[in-house]
């Protein structure tokens, strides 16, 4: 994984040369331009979007699906694999994009599709330093 890493930067710049070579240096730049300002303006709209849902989650109003929560989350970041300039991360952007796509992806990926509820205590003050109580459990160990 990290020599994905280390070599994306030189993949994407040697799409680029090949993209402006094919079509011409200004539409190749007109298209990076575009890419960008529509990762911003996706990024702007969920980045809006999440902090609204946990406002309302927090508030008591409204309970959050972790499915829609993963599904904002992913959104934002299709968003900022557009606004990185080159094709290898626009078509990962547009494999996030894809709704169904990016739901096989989480399941394969181990993801959950059963709903969290994140819901305040409206009757009842907390007080500092009072134990929160709940049960968890640790996913790593359940590979062993």
């Amino acid at each position: 994984m990290r020599w994905f890493f280390i070599l994306l930067p030189w993949m994407e710049l040697f799409t680029l040369i090949q993209l402006g070579s094919r079509i011409g240096a200004v539409e190749t730049m007109l298209y990076v331009l575009a890419t960008f300002f529509l990762g911003l303006a996706i990024l702007r709209a969920q980045g809006m979007e999440i902090v609204n849902k946990l406002r309302a989650a927090q508030s008591g109003a409204a309970v959050i699906p972790q499915q829609l929560l993963g599904d904002e989350l992913a959104l934002g970041l299709a968003g900022l694999l557009l606004i990185v300039p080159g094709l290898i991360t626009d078509f990962l952007a547009i494999i996030v994009l894809l709704g169904p796509l990016r739901r096989r992806i989480f399941t394969a990926l181990g993801g959950k599709t059963h709903t969290a509820t994140y819901q305040s205590r409206q009757t009842e003050q907390m007080r500092p330093g009072e134990p929160i109580e709940g049960e968890f459990r640790r996913l790593d160990d359940e590979d062993t």
